[in-house]
């Protein structure tokens, strides 16, 4: 019989860690988001302002999949909601469940927080990967258990197919991009003796774990130098609010073998830094920074340049340049990809029925780019 167990306490969860590896394994274009390792260090570090769980699915005694959730306290101009969502909390670009049954892990764990009772106004399933790994699960599982919800893109991040080959790739980039590329590289190359440093360790399972902390400083110190630094809210590297996290997560992605941290040097002298998570050959950019003293020779550029071309040669499936700001990343892109948001409204929250009907008129009232530039204003 299929039923599920809800795990609220963070001593319930080291229980869930073998049976969380192997269905991360098996689920399918997982990411590094999805790890155990990733959700309980967010867990533990955020804990205390937001309310984890994890619904898992089992068939008799068998689990054949995990849903992530987390209830957090969100502001809108109607107000605050409870609202429940999937953990990710815009660190990646796609999340869902764990496992390699997703309608099943879907249908049964929705069907539960249809019938259980609710502390959330809102249940916002955002990060979805509809057309290449959802492909409308999530909808048909909310309206087949009476969430019925309204569909509506997140984001969109762009992409570079690294299945086409390098020669392919540089061939299909305009004359204009890679003439500014070249005369980027030799003037950073008249500086010094310039050297790419890219760490990408395999994993405690292969005895190679060092976490390096020398060149995760560097990309940090890096960090506090770039003009994100200076951001109020921002979420880079250096920022005193996510520092102990990320610097707690290189660890665990390190011991995963999912660590991959790009650092540019002239004369040994850090000038630039891409710092991504890798998972079964798709890399994901996380941040990227350089020293601005250094920006008349466009290190930032030469590092993306020569980090994604050594991507090719090793044989990267995909990279993820990150959702947001595509103006910068489109010459860079092959492609883009959509994330979409199923959003049911309580109808015991007279302000969540407002949000919908707000919502509702959005979608009719702008376009798909304006929603994105509302969303991220």
């Amino acid at each position: 019989m299929v039923h599920v167990a809800e795990i609220t306490r963070w001593d319930e969860l080291a229980s869930l860690q073998l049976v969380w590896r192997e269905l991360w394994g098996k689920t399918r274009r997982a990411s590094f988001f999805q790890s155990f390792e990733w959700f309980a260090t967010a867990w533990k570090h955020f804990g205390d302002t937001q309310s984890f769980r994890v619904l898992v699915v089992s068939d008799g005694n068998e689990v054949i999949g995990l849903l992530p959730l987390v209830l957090r306290r969100e502001s809108s101009r109607l107000g605050a909601f409870h609202v429940l969502t999937y953990p990710l909390d815009n660190w990646g670009d796609f999340f869902g469940p764990i496992g390699p049954h997703p309608t099943a892990t879907l249908l049964v764990a929705l069907r539960h927080l249809a019938e259980s009772r609710r502390d959330w106004d809102v249940l916002d399933l955002r990060w979805v990967d509809r057309d290449r790994c959802d492909q409308l699960r999530t909808p048909m599982a909310m309206k087949q258990v009476g969430l019925v919800p309204l569909a509506q893109i997140w984001d969109r991040s762009a992409v570079i197919d690294g299945r086409m080959g390098w020669e392919e790739y540089w061939a299909t980039r305009s004359s204009k991009f890679r003439n500014n590329l070249r005369r980027a590289e030799k003037r950073l190359l008249a500086r010094g003796r310039v050297e790419l440093v890219r760490y990408r360790p395999a994993g405690a399972t292969w005895g190679d774990d060092d976490p390096r902390w020398d060149l995760f400083d560097a990309c940090v110190n890096l960090a506090s130098r770039s003009w994100q630094a200076h951001q109020d809210h921002g979420t880079t590297l250096s920022h005193e609010s996510v520092y102990g996290f990320l610097r707690d997560v290189h660890e665990a992605a390190v011991k995963l073998g999912c660590l991959d941290l790009n650092l540019l040097t002239v004369d040994d002298q850090p000038v630039a830094f891409a710092y991504n998570y890798v998972y079964e050959g798709r890399v994901f950019g996380l941040r990227t920074g350089y020293d601005p003293d250094w920006a008349d020779a466009s290190p930032g550029n030469v590092l993306k340049f020569w980090m994604i071309r050594d991507s090719f040669e090793r044989k990267d499936e995909e990279f993820d340049l990150g959702p947001g700001s595509l103006a910068s990343k489109e010459a860079w892109a092959t492609g883009s990809v959509e994330s979409y948001r199923y959003t049911y409204f309580s109808p015991r929250s007279p302000r969540a029925q407002l949000l919908r009907w707000k919502r509702w008129w959005d979608t009719r009232l702008f376009s798909t780019e304006q929603l994105l530039a509302r969303r991220s204003a």
